[in-house]
């Protein structure tokens, strides 16, 4: 039998079901990305998935985020629509805290630090947001972006909220 892969949108999406073959439903989740992001404010940071300290963030791109930094690494994947990512190597980058935090006198103002580029993201695109640097994401257009980085205190953990039960 034929199968048909269907890729969703957070215009048009399925939940659909999981079926549990083996072990405790406890120890598994299920939830659409698509789903999460239809129900979260712009740029909040919803974990989808963890491993360890690990985990996946999915945010609702809709206008301009505030400023981010991160003391490790992260990556932003586009799963839906249009994102533009601004970058700035920060005259003085977050330390000592794991994930992504809050930078810059503002939430709107550019922090302080050389300008590094633009990245404009497709559904499908990748970007490395580089350790020590300073980026907001801006969505002319409601988007979905999936983000890995480390739990941190921007994460928003809804388990409760998103995943069948």
């Amino acid at each position: 039998m034929a199968s048909t892969t269907v890729f969703g949108s957070i215009a048009d999406y399925h939940k659909g079901s999981i079926e549990i073959v083996s072990g405790d439903p406890k120890h598994y989740v299920f939830s659409n990305i698509f789903e999460v992001a239809s129900k979260s404010q712009p740029y909040e940071r919803v974990v989808v998935g963890k491993n360890l300290e690990y985990v996946q963030e999915v945010m609702r791109a809709e206008g301009t985020s505030p400023w981010f930094g991160c003391a490790h690494d992260e990556f932003a994947l586009c799963m839906d629509g249009e994102v533009e990512i601004e970058l700035v190597k920060l005259a003085a980058p977050p330390t000592g805290k794991d994930g992504a935090v809050l930078i810059g006198e503002a939430p709107h103002e550019t922090p302080k630090g050389k300008r590094m580029g633009l990245i404009r993201l497709r559904r499908g695109h990748q970007a490395l947001l580089p350790a020590g640097c300073g980026y907001r994401f801006t969505a002319k257009k409601l988007g979905v972006i999936l983000q890995q980085t480390i739990l941190g205190e921007l994460s928003q953990q809804k388990w409760s909220q998103i995943c069948l039960q």
